[in-house]
């Protein structure tokens, strides 16, 4: 697969702007081949930062989302059970036992299995992109056999035998730290903490993902969004949140924040009301960061 000679211009086309750092760590990914973990708080763009080297590089997404209890078994394959149980009703006629033998042990065939994201990602012919979601959702057996993976590329299957990466995917790990990475996963791959973007860079991120929005009301969202942040709120709103807001008082036909359109639409951007109760408590200096921000 031919690279984009300049990924972050190739990133920036598909409508995603990552800083200068985060585009030489993605750069880093196709060019080293190793996986990079993205590590931040929620709501900074590190999942939109594998869909867009997916879309800059023109080749698949597969994503892996983590979650507490999963398991190798979830994560790599399943055989298709009513697939083969229909197959099984059919040699119900069949008197021939060689013949019936035969068609028994081919149950086991490749068309039989489901491959889920880590054995679809290693059985593609170019690299796709993979995308390991909140892996530090997953419990540390979990991780374990992340390990062994990233090393091999390699999954074995006893009733097919050992199916090894045609091609290393591109990997993309993020953890918004709900619990401590192991140091041994930490080696394996490169890293980048994601951070909120400065009230500078989110206007630009509104400007490109919203074009067409009133400048004054972008603006007047994004500082506010940035006096939000430094509130001891339970969920700190991302960019997804200020996207949501810019885009919903527009949908409104609102020009300009004032209280009241920060009371009746507040929902848009703070999403727990134990928060809610905190920020209009704040509501004046609130609307003083948001009309003082540029």
């Amino acid at each position: 697969m031919t690279l984009p000679s300049d990924l972050a211009a190739a990133l920036q086309a598909t409508g995603y702007l990552p800083s200068p750092a985060l585009s030489t760590a993605l750069q880093l990914v196709t060019l080293l081949g190793k996986p990079l973990l993205l590590e931040g708080p929620a709501g900074v763009g590190k999942t939109q930062a594998a869909k867009a080297l997916s879309e800059a590089l023109g080749t698949p997404l597969i994503r892996l989302q983590c979650y507490e209890g999963l398991d190798a078994q979830a994560a790599l394959y399943e055989w298709n059970y009513p697939r083969q149980l229909l197959h099984l009703r059919l040699l119900e006629g069949t008197r021939d036992p060689q013949e019936a033998g035969e068609r028994e042990r081919d149950l086991y065939r490749p068309e039989f299995l489901l491959r889920r994201p880590l054995l679809e990602a290693i059985s593609h012919a170019t690299p796709p992109v993979l995308l390991i979601d909140e892996v530090d959702r997953a419990d540390e057996a979990f991780e374990a056999f992340l390990l062994e993976l990233l090393a091999e590329w390699q999954i074995s299957i006893p009733e097919l035998g050992t199916v090894r990466a045609e091609s290393r995917p591109h990997v993309i790990l993020t953890s918004n730290r709900e619990r401590d990475l192991s140091d041994a996963l930490r080696r394996r791959c490169l890293y980048l903490w994601v951070d909120y973007p400065t009230p500078q860079a989110e206007l630009e991120i509104v400007r490109t993902r919203l074009p067409g929005i009133e400048a004054r009301l972008a603006e007047q969202v994004v500082g506010a969004a940035a006096y939000l942040r430094g509130l001891p709120l339970t969920k700190t709103p991302g960019i997804a949140e200020t996207l949501d807001w810019v885009e919903a008082l527009a949908a409104l036909h609102r020009e300009a924040l004032t209280p009241q359109v920060v009371d009746e639409t507040l929902g848009c951007v703070v999403k727990l009301r134990e928060d809610q109760v905190v920020v209009r408590q704040k509501l004046q200096q609130l609307m003083t960061a948001a009309l003082q921000t540029f």
